[in-house]
């Protein structure tokens, strides 16, 4: 009997116990959530509460797609590529026992790519990045992103690793169609505009995330575009001033302009420092330089590629403390090097101070987007969000504004349907849709081919002749004489030429390469660099068969590079330049093609003659284009170069329309200023026919500087919209400071002299010009 009492007072002392864990761990639970207290307090409060081991937990990352069988979650949680429906289960339940079954309820950060539309099954396909950069339409991307954050957030993300602020410098390099330009205010603009519409207006992220927004990801942090050689994580080769420069400023604006809450670091070196161990860049400039308070993401296996592929680091070990000192926060795909960081700490290599400090970075984010107090990811509230005819309307409009109208001989464009009794429509990508890497697709089924564009819209009335023709790398020609006999029984033929980029789900939900286009390799995309920028396979052979049936031609080109197109801008009469126009591809072109819609879009990459001109971009120093100018051919060579001419085959900022638009009566509102602000006038007219859109562009010249400058600069831009005969006077607005440049000793410097003013159409068109000159000394 009395052992059984003294048992039963055991069990009370151990029930009792047990309570009060469970008592506490609300208790702790509650504290660190209370929603009412100052985030510092919070983190505070929450980080001393932290073992070595589980602030640790906090710099790695998981996979919902593992949750299942492992269901660890902490730092970051990667959403799978699967549907938007899966994912927010998958979500729902990660989260949920990370709240309700973890000693501190620290819920994960859930990331997911969404460079143009969420990685997800189910979500709205939008053009690819170098698209919507085209569109030169801060605004509309601005919308887009927002539409994009609605679906990820309803489906338990909270973080996109997007958007990228590289530059476009080399055409060979397979990520080109993930940048947005190769200006740097271009890119800086709109990625700018991709995070504020993704994370919300600056003036309410400073504070947190609202509701229904996520946080973004600038990448990758950088001069990661312009490798040597253009092979995707080869070294860059540029110095501290040409950094400065052109590369680190989009990622500044990201900072300064749009508050963005990550950065991730990039995998090549520059001077022989990699990026995730260059402290330089991640310390020195992001936060000590730019106030940057978020948190740094690795690249995936970035921190690891220290030891085995740059070999700077010995082991893991060393790999790990070069990053962490370096700056880097957290490590992605999954704890690898970071996994050793609790053993170095306790062999006092490690100060515990350098690890508080990093989870404080993960920490403060967390707060301050809402994770301890968001819903979990509801189905019912996804279906209402995801792929809305709004959303796919939106997808539409981007692409309209995206294309580029780069050659229109004799007004071939647009194609008058009342008079064509037939059209053909061939070409490898004619009747397949390409949406560019980073998507979960390329089925036809989840978007609108070029054929199915015009036919929706010819109706009927008017044969559509159908043939592939050729592959898009492959050699065969077995297609030709049926792409030939439909082209000679039609009035006009559409050619759709271009590439394929690599997906992360294969054509259709299957893995690699499927049944339409079985034995394509990708050819563009992360990996997916080239030596040649000509049209692949027998693609150019196939638009010359075309050209000698004596048919009008349009070329339409589908890819995520600038080509060289040499021939074809000497022999065919129109071309139209639509990159990856996403899942309403067919119809904006369609309406393109028929003139439902003007073309507005401009390149925001400089087109090469050949790939021996690269690199070739608008805002060369002044030397760049040789000494001689005596450009040759090979029928009466010459000098720079012996056979050929160094200018771009089509130039930055370049666009037809199917109107015209007259520039008058520039002016500056000072001639003479000093460090304030200046303002620049002028007016544009719609002298054409038809309604249109009209880029008005503003660069600068520094006349004479102490360090070499470009020949010129963006500085401004703006979509505008005429009626036939309408005029607007545009207004650009500039700081004496952004004419500034880094001086010999590396500081930023406006430097007092002559600068030029140019309103232009493209960077080789320009329309008015005046010279201002800067004093310092000058009285507002």
């Amino acid at each position: 009997m009395k052992t059984k009492s003294a048992l039963f007072f055991l069990a009370l002392i151990f029930l009792s116990a047990e309570m009060n864990i469970a008592i506490c761990q609300v208790f702790l639970k509650k504290n660190q959530s209370n929603p009412k207290a100052s985030i510092e307090d919070r983190v505070n409060d929450l980080l001393k509460r932290m073992t070595l081991e589980e602030k640790v937990q906090q710099l790695g990352m998981t996979s919902l797609i593992n949750f299942s069988k492992t269901p660890n979650v902490y730092g970051v949680c990667e959403s799978p590529f699967v549907s938007l429906d899966t994912i927010a289960k998958q979500s729902a339940a990660a989260k949920k026992h990370a709240f309700e079954n973890t000693r501190l309820g620290i819920p994960p950060i859930q990331i997911a790519e969404c460079l143009h539309g969420v990685l997800a099954y189910g979500a709205t396909i939008f053009p690819q990045a170098i698209a919507q950069g085209s569109t030169w339409n801060p605004a509309l991307i601005k919308r887009m992103a927002g539409t994009i954050a609605t679906e990820a957030s309803a489906a338990g993300v909270d973080q996109a690793l997007s958007p990228l602020f590289d530059l476009i410098r080399d055409p060979r390099y397979g990520r080109n169609e993930e940048c947005y330009g190769e200006d740097p205010y271009l890119v800086g603009k709109i990625g700018s505009a991709f995070v504020i519409g993704m994370q919300g207006d600056v003036d309410l992220t400073i504070n947190g995330i609202p509701k229904g927004k996520i946080m973004c990801t600038a990448k990758h942090f950088a001069a990661y575009s312009a490798p040597v050689a253009g092979i995707n994580l080869a070294p860059t080769a540029v110095g501290e001033r040409e950094l400065r420069t052109f590369y680190l400023l989009p990622f500044e604006m990201a900072v300064k302009e749009a508050n963005i809450y990550s950065i991730m670091p990039s995998y090549n070196e520059m001077d022989g420092t990699p990026a995730h161990a260059n402290s330089f860049l991640l310390n020195k400039v992001l936060r000590k330089e730019w106030g940057f308070n978020g948190y740094v993401f690795s690249d995936y296996g970035g921190v690891s590629m220290l030891n085995y592929f740059h070999h700077i680091a010995r082991d893991k070990q060393e790999a790990a403390l070069q990053a962490i000192h370096a700056g880097v926060d957290l490590e992605a795909p999954n704890p690898e090097a970071y996994q050793t960081l609790v053993q170095l700490v306790k062999d006092g290599k490690l100060p515990e101070e350098i690890i508080d400090q990093t989870v404080r970075r993960i920490l403060t984010v967390k707060f301050k987007a809402g994770l301890f107090e968001k819903k979990y990811a509801d189905g019912t509230q996804l279906a209402k969000v995801k792929h809305t005819a709004e959303a796919v309307n939106l997808a539409k409009e981007i692409a309209e504004e995206s294309i580029i109208l780069l050659k229109n001989e004799n007004n071939l464009l647009p194609l008058d349907q009342t008079k064509l009794k037939s059209i053909a429509v061939v070409g490898p990508n004619a009747n397949q849709v390409q949406y560019g890497d980073y998507s979960y697709t390329r089925d036809n089924s989840s978007g609108v081919t070029v054929l199915e564009g015009i036919k929706n819209l010819v109706g009927k009335n008017t044969q559509v002749n159908y043939a592939k023709g050729c592959g898009i790398s492959s050699l065969n020609k077995d297609g030709f004489e049926e792409a030939i006999a439909a082209v000679e029984k039609s009035d006009v033929a559409v050619v759709v030429l271009g590439e394929t980029s690599a997906i992360l789900s294969g054509l259709g939900w299957g893995n690699g390469p499927g049944k339409e286009e079985s034995h394509e390799p990708f050819t563009n995309g992360e990996g997916y660099d080239v030596s040649d920028i000509n049209p692949t396979g027998v693609q150019r052979e196939l638009i010359q068969a075309i050209a000698r049936t004596g048919k009008p031609i349009v070329l339409i080109l589908i890819h995520g590079r600038p080509w060289s197109i040499k021939w074809e801008k000497e022999n065919i009469p129109a071309i139209v330049e639509a990159w990856y126009p996403g899942e309403q591809g067919g119809n904006a072109i369609a309406n393109i093609l028929f003139g439902k819609v003007n073309p507005s879009g401009r390149l925001n990459a400089t087109f090469p003659q050949t790939v021996g001109h690269i690199p070739v971009v608008y805002n060369y120093k002044p030397s760049s284009k040789g000494y001689y100018h005596q450009p040759g051919t090979p029928e009466k060579p010459g000098r720079d170069y012996v056979f050929s001419s160094p200018a771009a085959l089509f130039p930055f900022g370049y666009g037809l329309s199917y109107t015209s638009f007259q520039y008058s009566d520039m002016s500056v509102s000072k001639k003479k200023f000093g460090k304030e602000d200046i303002q620049v006038f002028v007016n544009v007219k719609n002298t054409g026919g038809r309604t249109g859109k009209e880029v008005v562009q503003l660069y600068i010249r520094d006349k004479v500087s102490s360090v070499t400058t470009p020949v010129m600069a963006l500085k401004r831009f703006e979509k505008i919209e005429l009626h036939p005969g309408e005029s607007k006077r545009v207004t650009f607005n500039l700081s004496y400071k952004e004419l500034g440049l880094w001086n010999s000793e590396m500081q930023f410097v406006t430097e007092p002299g002559e600068f030029e003013f140019m309103f232009a159409k493209s960077a080789e068109d320009i329309q008015c010009k005046e010279t201002v000159e800067f004093e310092p000394n000058q009285q507002p």
